[in-house]
């Protein structure tokens, strides 16, 4: 289980997975047009409309500058909707427009492809048994 082998390294296992599953998916949605920044920040903001450009920036891991200028062409394509937040005159909140839900079910439908791919010769038990392990490890290392 202890090994300073980055062959036999956790870590270093599911970084490379990681890194093959976003360049598998980026392959497949030059199709629909989308950058790898494009497409992964309609992904989360999908996954959690009405979020902050600040906690989106968290997520994405850029910085607020750089996430602004991304949001400003994802509007200006019409993917997404900067709205006032009722609760706080000065923050805005993100959200999908309706004329990004069929390039989102475009996106599912090309995720499933890159996860099927992944998954090949993996059994139902097996994924099961991995999802289990990787909800834990995300849980031990969660704030």
């Amino acid at each position: 289980m202890k090994s300073n082998d980055p062959n036999q390294s956790i870590g270093f296992l599911i970084y490379e997975v990681s890194r093959l599953l976003r360049r598998n998916f980026d392959q497949r949605v030059q199709s629909l047009g989308l950058t790898q920044a494009q497409w992964r920040a309609i992904a989360h903001i999908a996954h959690r409309e009405g979020c902050n450009q600040i906690s989106l920036a968290e997520i994405l891991e850029v910085k607020p500058i750089t996430l602004s200028r991304l949001l400003d062409r994802l509007q200006a394509s019409g993917w997404i909707e900067r709205r006032a937040d009722p609760e706080d005159r000065r923050a805005i909140r993100l959200y999908l427009s309706q004329q990004a839900r069929p390039l989102l079910e475009k996106m599912q439908a090309l995720a499933l492809q890159t996860r099927q791919q992944a998954l090949t010769g993996v059994s139902e038990e097996e994924y099961r048994h991995l999802f289990v392990i990787l909800k834990k490890m995300k849980t031990n290392l969660s704030d």
